[in-house]
């Protein structure tokens, strides 16, 4: 009895002795590896990676940046479907552990035990609050002494931080594949869904999604993605989370995913939005833009974007198939798959409803085609074969070129197509109806051009075409190409005349001019385009309205041309203007935004407009940090009850670049050149426009810019690489530019009521005879029409005529180019009325 007594004791001593060493060894260990444990307190200011969203004026989105797609939502916000989706599939005792789930690690370490040496992954047991310590402080490093430090920190986190917290930071930073980062993001890329739209399957595939995202792809791996979807469904339904008839529902519905593009998200608005982008990281940075969850409020209206685009690209393509088919793009063997084959070649992804296509078969009167199939989620090429006929009325256009000139019209379509010609089609249309099945021939335009709209009161950008398409060239053709204007720059050369002592109807004279250009230079004769015929004396309104070069070389003399840059710099058409008379028929190059921006402040009177497309930047908190309108508004203020107060007022600090009545006039003389100038296809349009066409020397460029009371347009045509357009009259603003506005115009104000341009105070509106710009007689009516005049400017009864020539035609010594200074001097003679 004794020795057992003793053989007990020794085993408790023993027994103690071992407990001691395994307490001390256990805290010897604790000791160690917390010695070294990230700072967990950096979870509270913890700011993730957010994507920068860009919308536009009606609230739609047009693009997200971000280097990992995340969407910070607060735990508030997540419904509580997707909540329990996650907490069945991750951890279901999540609000009652302390961090540790003490059973699922000994399951962990029994299988460990089990599969040891068989180089299986070890399954984990960690408790969401210990992957939120893995994925936020430590690595993805697979050991023990990884484990140790994650449970040491889930423990001190969840001593630190709620429930709510923990989870927030967790459903907000795992990633789920695609590349996107929480549950927000991975809603939106999956399945193009908030979170509060998602269904139980939906909210079930998310949730299983976080141990293996790249194994449960939902086209590669579809069958054991559904697989996993439904074991999730099946623990909420165990946990009591959903009831019996929503589990049955949600396994029986399919994987079926919405691919969202990572591209602009408005039709036609890539351009704006690269160029937001780029205004973006000007202002803030790489990190900012793609970090920092910024939230964009653009100027674009996607309403008038999409006219734009229409106008623009019907426009470049109209001019396009006018000079004739140049053949299919490549060829491809129609043997076999042909869709396969077909799908490799790159296609233009903004061109809709333009499709890329093989010929199949050709016969006279049609020719058979096989669309370009798309491509599934993981990359695979679609199975679906598509077909369509092209008939000969989707042919007639297509005007072989050969060496230069065009061929006759076709007659049958294997004139035109065969078999492995690659092309573009879009739907036949006949009688305003697209007809079945038929097809119509396309092709990739050569000429290309821009189109700016704006505001033209505030300087907010509300459309912007910069070529015809971004997936062809990203070179935006709106902002960054600097082409000569031509004559849409002379309203500025007019402007600056009117506002220094001219009125519309002082006399200039149209004749021919010879200008010694100096040192070796020889003479240049300035020609209208009408080479050859001129008009003599006309009135100012009647040289703008013909466009009339040599009237316009005149007046650059008499005011000169330092005068006219500083108008040019003042309207931010150049930056520095050369004192040469050919800069004052729009020799020198600008943008169309410029351009724009120009004739806006021409229309709201003369105040100083500056182009925007961003009307606010809020932070991730929503603070604003950049607004576009710094107007001052008094009384905007007031308390919410009306108690009698004033109105608001904005109060417009903006400079005032040119006379209101200046503004006014050249309006009235642009509406003159829309009403009987070269710009008269605007008539079609029966609403108040005013504006001036542009062609500029061998018609490389062709010009309308112009505006109504409330919205301003700018359209250049021309090649990237120079070219001329044409000749004569087809080759010139009012031929190819103008139409594009003139359509544009009709649907941007279709539901716009015909309001007249304003007319300012002082200006005095005088009846005159058009063509001499003298008053007219009592009772006088015929060929007359009202000007505006200025106070104290009034029409005389006679007048004297700017720039008279010698007996011989040429200009006196006093109005030609002076060597020595490189500008023109104001010539002695001719009066000012």
């Amino acid at each position: 009895m004794r020795l057992l007594v003793r053989f007990m004791g020794f085993l408790f001593a023993a027994g103690t002795v071992v407990f001691l060493v395994g307490v001390g060894a256990v805290a010897g260990l604790i000791w160690h590896f917390s010695k070294d444990l990230p700072d967990y307190s950096q979870l509270q200011d913890y700011e993730p990676p957010v994507m920068t969203r860009v919308h536009a004026v009606d609230g739609s989105l047009v693009g997200e940046y971000a280097k990992e797609r995340r969407l910070y939502l607060p735990i508030q916000a997540v419904p509580k479907l997707v909540i329990n989706a996650f907490l069945a599939a991750e951890d279901k005792n999540f609000y009652e552990h302390g961090g540790i789930d003490y059973t699922g690690m000994a399951r962990a370490g029994l299988l460990y035990l089990q599969n040891y040496g068989s180089n299986r992954r070890p399954q984990g047991a960690s408790t969401i609050t210990q992957q939120v310590a893995k994925n936020f402080l430590l690595t993805n490093e697979v050991s023990f002494a990884r484990k140790i430090k994650e449970a040491l920190l889930a423990m001190r986190i969840e001593k630190t931080y709620s429930k709510d917290k923990i989870l927030e930071l967790y459903l907000n930073e795992i990633y789920l594949g695609l590349g996107a980062y929480g549950i927000a993001a991975a809603s939106l890329v999956y399945f193009d869904k908030s979170v509060n739209e998602l269904t139980v399957a939906e909210a079930s595939y998310l949730a299983a999604l976080p141990k293996m995202p790249a194994t449960l792809h939902p086209v590669r791996n579809r069958d054991r993605a559904i697989e996993r979807r439904n074991y999730v469904i099946d623990r909420l339904l165990e946990n009591g989370w959903i009831k019996q008839a929503d589990a049955d529902k949600a396994r029986k519905e399919p994987l079926a995913v919405t691919s969202r593009s990572n591209g602009a998200h408005t039709f036609a608005g890539e351009y704006f939005a690269e160029e937001v982008r780029r205004d973006i990281f000007e202002r803030y940075g790489e990190k900012k833009l793609y970090e920092g969850g910024l939230s964009v409020r653009t100027t674009l209206d996607p309403k008038i974007q999409v006219m734009a685009r229409k106008a623009m690209v019907a426009g470049l393509v109209n001019y396009d198939e006018q000079q004739g088919y140049r053949g299919a793009m490549s060829k491809l063997d129609v043997s076999g798959d042909w869709g396969v084959k077909l799908a490799e070649i790159k296609s233009l992804s903004d061109i809709s409803p333009w499709r890329m296509a093989v010929v199949l078969e050709t016969s006279d009167q049609s020719a058979r085609i096989g669309f370009q199939p798309g491509r599934e989620l993981g990359g695979a090429v679609s199975k679906q074969r598509e077909t369509g006929i092209v008939t000969i009325d989707g042919v007639r256009w297509a005007r072989a070129v050969q060496g230069g000139t065009k061929g006759k019209t076709p007659t049958a379509v294997s004139q035109v197509l065969q078999p492995g010609d690659v092309i573009y089609a879009d739907p036949l249309y006949k009688d305003g109806q697209p007809v079945e099945g038929q097809y119509r021939l396309r092709q990739i335009p050569e000429v290309s051009g821009a189109m700016v709209v704006m505001d033209p009161w505030t300087g907010r950008v509300l459309a912007m075409v910069g070529g015809f398409s971004f997936d062809q060239s990203q070179f935006n053709r709106a902002t960054q190409a600097y082409r000569q204007p031509g004559s849409s720059f002379k309203p500025i050369v007019y402007s600056a005349a009117l506002d220094n002592g001219y009125t519309p109807s002082t006399v200039v004279l149209d004749a021919p001019i010879e200008i010694d250009q100096g040192q070796g230079a020889g003479v240049w004769r300035p020609e209208n385009f009408s080479s050859g015929k001129f008009q003599g004396p006309v009135t100012l309104r009647n040289a703008l309205r013909q466009s009339l070069n040599t009237v316009t070389v005149r007046l650059a003399q008499d005011i000169g041309m330092p005068l006219i840059g500083e108008y040019a710099r003042r309207f931010g058409v150049y930056d520095e203007l050369p004192n040469y008379l050919s800069y004052a028929l729009g020799a020198g190059e600008t943008t169309a935004m410029r351009m724009v921006t120009a004739y806006s402040m021409l229309a709201n009177g003369g105040r100083r407009v500056k182009p925007t497309l961003i009307d606010r930047i809020q932070d991730r908190y929503g603070h604003t940090i950049f607004k576009h309108d710094q107007r001052e508004c008094r009384g905007c203020d007031a308390p919410g009850s009306w108690k009698n107060q004033p109105e608001p007022q904005l109060i417009d600090r903006r400079e005032q670049v040119l006379d209101s009545m200046t503004a006014y006039q050249i309006t009235e003389l642009m509406e003159g050149v829309v009403q009987a100038g070269t710009a008269t296809v605007i008539k079609d349009v029966g609403k108040p426009v005013a504006g001036k066409t542009g062609t500029t020397n061998e018609a490389k460029d062709a010009w309308f810019v112009g505006f109504s009371p409330d919205i301003a347009v700018a359209i250049y045509m021309g090649y990237d690489k120079p070219r001329p357009l044409g000749r004569g009259n087809a080759a010139t603003g009012g031929h190819l530019a103008a139409p594009i506005a003139r359509d544009f115009l009709k649907l941007a104000l279709a539901d716009k009521p015909a309001v007249p341009f304003k007319v300012p105070a002082g200006i005095k509106l005088v009846r005159v005879v058009a063509k001499t710009g003298m008053r007219a007689g009592p009772g006088e009516t015929g060929g007359t029409i009202l000007e505006a005049f200025k106070p104290g400017t009034a029409p005389p009864d006679n007048y004297s005529v700017i720039g008279v020539a010698d007996a011989d035609g040429r200009m006196p010594a006093s109005q030609q180019q002076q060597p020595d200074s490189g500008f023109f001097m104001r010539p002695g003679t001719g009066g000012l009325y």
